[in-house]
């Protein structure tokens, strides 16, 4: 970041004409906004008091408040995000520089906000930290907040322009935290508790959490939560997530169903900060999801594709199916591609494998990311590479022509070597891919996955089993069969899935006792397929449990699927064994029922 050093600021009569055009831009643009009977800008009329009065004379003369006005606009003005775009322009006007002269030689006569409000604005224009001019209002502050002059929101201000100079090491910030903490917080506004958070979340180092004074600013909060504007609503669910405050639950929950009618308002920033909240802190609102739902599909065509990945993202962690968000997503993706990073790019495809769901474009969306794939394959990072392909597979996309590249040595080298490694996880994932391009792509000639690399059972955290619906299920059995002998539970097969249940039967359909191996014709697996391997609030299978339930048919297995939704109402061992004879033996009577 460059500097611009003014040891010495006097006033001069230099000035090119491009700058002061760009400085008495702000006092025409009083002069129009008068004529609307408007109320005047402050940067412009002590522009042009400015202009018209001698630069050297006192602050007295007009506001200082309206003369740091007039640097905050320039700083708006002027600065963009590679710096001061005409630093000589600027610097060496003369009516910038009767600005900086009045303030370095009379910051003891300004009010706390005339010189926090310049200090901001010099910082914003790459001002040298070690100039006298900086030195001078600096050293003001720091007399004030000694003497504790400055009010809550002047004390975040302060801190905000020291962390622009110095960082969070800066010794100045505790003292600052320190005053704030002998506040009171009831007495707040919404805007000094947003400042707070804001300068708590960026001040706040290991080991100093500030207990006492959080919790009280989250109990405070939470009366003013439905006050909030949408900004100081996204600032605050961020600052609960970087300041870790996972006991302020119900703060949480009020600012996220408080967010749900800012949904249309919030900028991109703003979504993403409470997406993240979301994720966070484990919340699952329904109507926020019907927010999005709404705005989405209207909005997208103009959203940051982070803010887009981001809405995946949040639909696939939560297990939402959001089938307008994912068509408009796909639609999106199609059309601007380019415009993703890999990984935003892994984020929006992911979903749909996770999920099991093929949007009505699919066929365009795919041939777009296998576009994508080849023009941009070495830009992406092994293990989003490896898991953007591994949700594929999940719905029958097979990238074969990726595969070769994905079980080379040369990868899986760069696999192991970038955390977390060949974890299991990781493993599963290779595993799947290759058991997939066995199974489902016989013409696949290309190299195969060494067995080192294989996992004996494949991971499946999004679809683990439920132990009281097969604790259900196995009752009805033991009154279907008699014999708990005639089925097995978490069976443990050649192929590295784990059957919830198997039942063996002979070549004339008798069920075999489960540990006989011998003249086994046809083995039946019992899918258990509890609320946890759907999607929330719907009865579509996750990507993962519908490739296994795909994978052992492949295999030979004649799979039945026992849906939570078709046995919840069975509340007896009798009705669900009923129920087991219908779905397994459709073709036989009189099984012990």
């Amino acid at each position: 970041m460059a500097l611009v050093s003014l040891k010495s600021i006097r006033v001069c009569s230099a000035g090119t004409p491009a700058s002061r055009q760009v400085l008495l831009a702000l006092s025409r643009s009083l002069r129009s906004v008068g004529g609307q009977r408007k109320p005047p800008n402050p940067s412009a009329v002590a522009m042009r008091e400015l202009c018209s009065r001698d630069k050297t004379s006192s602050l007295e003369v007009m506001s200082d408040i309206m003369a740091s006005g007039a640097l905050q606009r320039i700083s708006e003005v002027e600065v963009d995000a590679d710096g001061l775009k005409n630093p000589e322009e600027v610097l060496e006007n003369e009516v910038f520089k009767a600005l900086c002269f009045q303030f370095e030689f009379e910051a003891s006569k300004l009010s706390n906000a005339g010189l926090l409000n310049a200090l901001q604005a010099l910082i914003k224009l790459r001002i040298d930290p070690e100039s006298t001019l900086m030195a001078s209002l600096l050293s003001e502050s720091e007399e004030r907040l000694a003497t504790r002059q400055l009010a809550v929101e002047q004390l975040c201000s302060l801190a905000e322009s020291l962390l622009e100079l110095e960082g969070p090491s800066c010794a100045t910030l505790g003292q600052i935290v320190n005053h704030i903490q002998e506040e009171d917080t009831e007495n707040w506004t919404p805007r000094e508790m947003t400042m707070v958070y804001k300068m708590l979340q960026a001040t706040v180092r290991e080991g100093e959490q500030y207990h006492d004074l959080l919790n009280r600013m989250n109990s405070a909060t939470l009366a003013i939560a439905d006050q909030l504007s949408p900004n100081f609503t996204s600032i605050i669910l961020n600052s609960l997530v970087v300041l870790q405050q996972t006991q302020a639950v119900s703060l949480v929950i009020a600012l996220c169903k408080h967010s749900v009618k800012h949904v249309p308002y919030f900028t991109d920033d703003e979504l993403v900060n409470v997406l993240d909240a979301f994720l966070c802190f484990g919340h699952r609102e329904q109507s926020f999801t019907d927010a999005l739902e709404t705005h989405v599909p209207k909005s997208i065509s103009t959203m940051h594709p982070e803010t887009v990945s981001k809405v995946m993202q949040y639909c696939c962690q939560k297990t939402i199916l959001s089938k307008p968000i994912f068509d408009a997503v796909a639609e999106c993706f199609i059309s601007v591609a380019d415009r993703f990073t890999t990984s935003q790019i892994a984020e929006c495809i992911v979903p749909f494998g996770t999920l099991n769901y093929l949007p009505p474009s699919a066929s365009s969306l795919f041939r777009k990311l296998e576009t994508v794939l080849h023009t941009r394959f070495s830009q992406f990072q092994p293990h989003t590479l490896l898991n953007l392909l591994h949700s594929c597979v999940l719905i029958q996309r097979y990238p074969v022509n990726f595969l070769p590249k994905i079980f080379s040595p040369y990868f899986l080298q760069h696999l192991q070597a970038q955390p977390p490694g060949l974890d299991r996880f990781v493993a599963s994932q290779l595993t799947r891919l290759f058991l997939t391009v066995t199974l489902e792509c016989p013409f696949y000639e290309g190299p195969k996955l060494l067995p080192k690399y294989q996992v004996k059972a494949f991971l499946t955290p999004h679809c683990s089993l439920d132990f009281h619906l097969l604790k259900r299920v196995k009752a009805g059995l033991l009154y279907l069969l008699k014999k708990r002998i005639y089925f097995a539970s978490e069976v443990s097969t050649p192929y590295f899935y784990i059957v919830d249940i198997e039942i063996k039967l002979d070549e004339e359909g008798f069920v075999l006792p489960a540990a006989q191996c011998e003249e086994v014709h046809r083995r039946i697996a019992l899918c258990v397929d509890g609320r946890n391997r759907f999607c929330i609030n719907s009865r579509n299978l996750l990507g993962e449990e519908a490739i296994k339930q795909r994978h052992l048919q492949l295999l030979g297995y004649k799979v039945v699927q026992v849906p939570f939704f078709e046995i919840e109402s069975l509340n007896t061992s009798r009705k669900m064994a009923e129920y087991l004879h219908k779905k397994i033996f459709p073709r036989t009577y009189g099984l012990g029922c």
